[in-house]
């Protein structure tokens, strides 16, 4: 039985088996449940001559922060539903580092995050945010597939 659980969710069609995983492992009335999303910040590129105001990319990261903040509170819906409560946290910065730092600072007894199933050179080149958390995390992690 695992009290505080971290639960990182990410804007693709994994979440629901994310979220049903979560329903699985999660006891009502015991179970402390974080959906954490983190987005990626956007920084301006040096790369070419085109010239963003840094208005706009604040414009972006509002309507990203807004969107995401509307799909946890989705979430958080169904798990009320089961009877667990859960909070929702936004994060910017690299996923992989913020959801261990979270877990981290906040004394997580477990992560549940799915996974693209990426595998070999794939993710060799791109990385795999699930792959990085299993290898570095303090506490149990259950990648779903």
């Amino acid at each position: 039985m695992y009290k505080n659980i971290l639960v990182a969710i990410d804007e693709s069609e994994m979440s629901n088996a994310v979220l049903d995983t979560t329903l699985e492992i999660a006891e009502p009335g015991i179970s402390d449940v974080t959906l954490l999303f983190v987005g990626r910040e956007f920084v301006p590129s040096m790369m070419g001559v085109m010239y963003v105001p840094e208005t706009y990319l604040k414009d972006i990261d509002m309507e990203t922060q807004g969107r995401v903040m509307k799909m946890l509170k989705t979430y958080n819906e169904r798990l009320k539903q089961e009877g667990i409560i859960a909070k929702e946290v936004y994060l910017q910065g690299d996923p992989a580092k913020q959801i261990l730092q979270y877990a981290k600072d906040t004394g997580q007894e477990m992560i549940i995050i799915g996974s693209r199933g990426l595998s070999g050179v794939k993710e060799m080149l791109l990385g795999s945010v699930s792959h990085k958390v299993a290898q570095l995390a303090n506490c149990p992690v259950f990648i779903v597939h």
